[in-house]
């Protein structure tokens, strides 16, 4: 059982119910109806996916780990180097399998997820700029992931990718100091970012026609993200900064959300939202970051 609950830890489960939010925030985005079943691959796909690439992230950082987060599957000795890249790969493999299910550009987007999770964690993850940019890309390409069910969902509204693009990248960057404590203007710089984020939902919103529906779900998620970030920037410390990091990717739920009621699917909305509890409770039981 202690075995089984280190290979759950290193797939961050609560991470992998964001990720799902990704797959339904794109499908709203895309206009599905949800009324056929087809769609199910992609959300399997997902949790392959990211649930592969966060697996190599602790592959790649054994030996940091060791020193920085000994407590971790891998260094602490519960799961192998070994075990742990098998596994990784091949979550990566089924992702794009499953994605493959659902039609080629499908499956294109999952291989480019693949190979960008890769490049985050072997190369570029302790680069201050590439880092949060290839992470963000990551992200950003679950979104276009959940868009690819129709062909022509990606050539309108592709460009959305973005918005989780430059969040994730804002999270990616503070999260490079949640170890040995940060610097004031890098929480500022993501506090800048987040509210570009929301600024564009909004903007989105008022354009589908949707405006005061989307307020609600968009100030909700700028308190979640905001309370934490503010302590931070009080004190950037370690710890202050893990919560702020640990919040934005758990938020990313409500703001995944927001796409939905952006284009007017409250019940997909409200579903999503529904996904926040889970979240929450698998976060009391495995780390987020």
């Amino acid at each position: 059982m202690r075995t089984l609950k280190a290979y759950l830890q290193l797939t961050r489960p609560a991470n992998l119910v964001t990720a799902l939010a990704d797959i339904l925030a794109g499908l709203a985005i895309a206009g599905y109806t949800f009324a056929d079943a087809s769609a199910w691959p992609l959300l399997g796909a997902t949790l392959g996916l990211y649930g592969g690439g966060v697996v190599m992230n602790d592959v790649f950082d054994a030996e940091l780990d060791a020193i920085e987060r000994p407590e971790r599957p891998i260094p602490s000795g519960k799961v192998s180097v070994q075990a742990g890249r098998i596994m990784g790969l091949a979550l990566l493999a089924m992702g794009i399998i499953l994605a493959n299910r659902v039609g080629f550009q499908s499956g294109l987007v999952a291989l480019l997820i693949a190979l960008s999770t890769i490049v985050y964690n072997r190369w570029a993850k302790h680069h201050f700029f590439m880092g949060p940019l290839v992470m963000g890309l990551c992200r950003g390409g679950n979104l276009l992931l959940g868009m690819s069910i129709f062909s022509g969902a990606i050539p309108q509204w592709g460009w959305l990718a973005i918005v989780p693009i430059v969040y994730i990248g804002a999270i990616t960057m503070i999260s490079q100091d949640e170890v040995h404590g940060g610097k004031q203007k890098t929480l500022y710089l993501a506090a800048f970012l987040y509210l570009s984020v929301s600024l564009t939902q909004l903007l989105v919103g008022y354009s589908q026609g949707n405006l005061m529906a989307t307020v609600p779900f968009v100030l909700l998620h700028l308190w979640l993200i905001g309370r934490p970030l503010w302590n931070a920037l009080q004190n950037p410390i370690g710890p202050l900064i893990g919560k702020a990091v640990k919040a934005g990717v758990i938020s990313l739920i409500v703001m995944n959300a927001s796409w939905c009621m952006v284009f007017g699917l409250w019940p997909v909305a409200l579903a999503v939202l529904g996904l926040l509890p889970i979240s929450l409770g698998l976060a009391k039981a495995f780390a987020v970051t």
